[in-house]
């Protein structure tokens, strides 16, 4: 069954805010891309690895990495210009394992164009009609704090972890860009994950802006948990711990509801939090959501919420 034909609860939807890192939240945005101009993607930039770390440690800059999985995820029409945006470079030369996309958002930001900007031309390219916010548009690093009271600093670093940290932060502390500040204030559903629980979900709710937003948003708030179990420490959390750690990082109370796959769902059933547990895995990829099945999920739990 198409989603897009049968949703009941979405259609009454006015604006979608979703949160998260690359992987996840550019499935989620694909799945729910039928809401084009009414779903706004906020994607963390904090990553220092691959291409993108490469591109940050030469050049410094935000992280381009997230943003682009994002914008070739929901691209609807195939085409050069998402070809030639998705491009890696290979052989041995320094080109290799560079991403044109990441080259051409750092190119703009080098022409002083300022990141959003920068964005919105590459999505007029590739006619994206949903909106992608980077979280920040000032250059930041994740950072954690273990329980010896060491801090480390990167999200590479934190992904390689044994133990759970202590807390994370962001270093420096930077301001949330305007324009995803007031897409929270506008959503009656936000969305968070799935991905990385540490390095992708999180980074934005570290935001000031972004955690006082959340804290006065009367829009239902749903966490989507991840298929597979992350390799990083955050291996060690179960799905209330995530909830947990999502609250008081914000401060308060804040998720309505949750997608779990059933065999994470187990240590939710003492808690009033509404939990919808089902088989979400897409045929070619298990621990990827199947983007119907997971916008079926949206909609039913959006409806038992109502």
């Amino acid at each position: 069954m198409d989603c897009q034909s049968h949703h009941l609860y979405l259609k009454n939807i006015h604006h979608i805010v979703a949160i998260g890192g690359g992987h996840g939240l550019g499935r989620v945005m694909s799945a729910l891309s039928f809401m084009q101009e009414r779903l706004t993607g906020i994607v963390t930039t904090t990553d220092n690895g691959g291409s993108t770390g490469r591109i940050r440690v030469n050049y410094g800059g935000i992280a381009w990495g997230d943003l682009r999985n994002c914008l070739n995820q929901i691209i609807t029409e195939p085409s050069t210009a998402s070809a030639l945006f998705e491009y890696r470079f290979s052989g041995q030369g320094e080109l290799s394992g560079h991403n044109l996309g990441n080259l051409m958002l750092k190119a703009l930001e080098n022409m002083h164009i300022r990141p959003l900007k920068g964005v919105n031309l590459i999505r007029d390219l590739l006619k994206v009609k949903s909106f992608i916010i980077p979280m920040s548009e000032s250059p930041v690093h994740l950072a954690a704090k273990l329980h010896s009271g060491a801090t480390i600093l990167g999200e590479v670093s934190i992904d390689n972890l044994t133990e759970l940290p202590r807390d994370i932060q962001l270093i420096p502390q930077v301001k949330a860009t305007p324009e995803a500040v007031n897409a929270l204030k506008q959503a009656d559903l936000i969305l968070f994950g799935p991905g990385s629980f540490l390095t992708s979900i999180m980074p934005p709710l570290l935001l000031e802006e972004i955690q006082t937003v959340l804290q006065q948003s009367n829009a239902k708030k749903l966490f989507i948990d991840n298929l597979g179990i992350e390799h990083s420490p955050a291996a060690n959390l179960s799905l209330i711990d995530r909830i947990t750690w999502i609250e008081r990082t914000v401060g308060k109370q804040i998720i309505d509801g949750i997608i779990a796959p059933p065999e994470h769902a187990e240590d939710m059933r003492a808690h009033k939090i509404k939990l919808m547990a089902r088989k979400l895995n897409a045929d070619d990829v298990r621990y990827r959501h199947d983007r119907n099945l997971l916008c079926q999920a949206i909609d039913e739990l959006l409806g038992e919420l109502s």
